[in-house]
């Protein structure tokens, strides 16, 4: 592994299985990240071995740090409860006991949406912010992640509040738009209820939109009527591999 990475960071996705060395002096890939198809039977088993392969392709040190962005809440110690996007044999697996044995070392598993958060407090969009960030990824669903001065507080599953008699992200993400073909503006005019209700319940001082739909943010973020500050993810489809790197290495052993 290139000599400027201090960390490794893998993110996990339905479709897609993410690896890069992380130079966490800049916030960046220090090699080009490596991408292999998710298994179609997304097993532990398959996952554990993709990983693995990852970090023998880029002959990772056993005394780097790795990080995993996984997309389910995370408890180490704790069986997994929930699971969206991978095969249902994840449902009752300690995930990071279950990586760190595929793995034959020592890893480190954080939510996905909360390793692009970290990622966009401690190298993007809201890096330096006081107070009460909240970092949102608008795609399939509505991914979030609560930082408070720095510290993240966990899993939190904020794309589920109940908008319009039904979780929220069925009302507001990126895909609703796609799915009902709902120009820039009406969308807005859903993200605006949708935002509005954690203002109301939250009063944060700063929210972080991400997603691949960040991309065009200046079709859409302008028009969401809210008082609080309300910018574009700057890192995208970067954050949760350099978001699991740093958490990895704020949380060694």
């Amino acid at each position: 592994m290139i000599e400027t990475a201090q960390a490794f960071g893998i993110d996990i996705g339905g479709s897609g299985i993410k690896g890069a060395p992380v130079d966490l002096n800049i916030g960046d890939f220090a090699e080009p990240r490596l991408k292999i198809l998710t298994p179609e039977e997304s097993t532990p088993e398959a996952v554990g071995a993709i990983t693995k392969q990852m970090l023998e392709h880029f002959e990772v040190p056993d005394d780097v740090p790795v990080g995993i962005a996984f997309p389910a809440p995370i408890k180490p110690g704790k069986p997994l409860d929930f699971m969206a996007n991978l095969d249902k044999s994840w449902l009752g697996v300690d995930v990071q006991a279950a990586f760190s044995e595929a793995c034959g070392r020592p890893v480190k598993l954080v939510n996905d949406a909360d390793a692009a958060g970290l990622a966009e407090v401690q190298f993007g969009a809201a890096k330096g912010e006081n107070g009460l960030v909240i970092a949102t990824t608008l795609g399939t669903g509505i991914g979030t992640a609560i930082i408070y001065d720095g510290v993240l507080v966990p899993n939190s599953e904020l794309g589920h509040l109940t908008l319009k008699d039904q979780d929220a992200e069925k009302y507001a993400a990126a895909s609703v738009r796609e799915q009902k073909n709902l120009g820039y503006k009406k969308w807005a005019g859903r993200l605006t209820k949708y935002y509005g209700l954690l203002e109301t319940y939250l009063n944060p001082d700063l929210f972080v939109v991400g997603g691949g739909v960040s991309r065009m943010s200046e079709k859409f973020l302008p028009l969401i009527d809210i008082k609080t500050p309300i910018v574009p993810a700057k890192l995208r489809n970067q954050a949760g591999i350099v978001g699991a790197a740093y958490f990895a290495s704020i949380h060694q052993d």
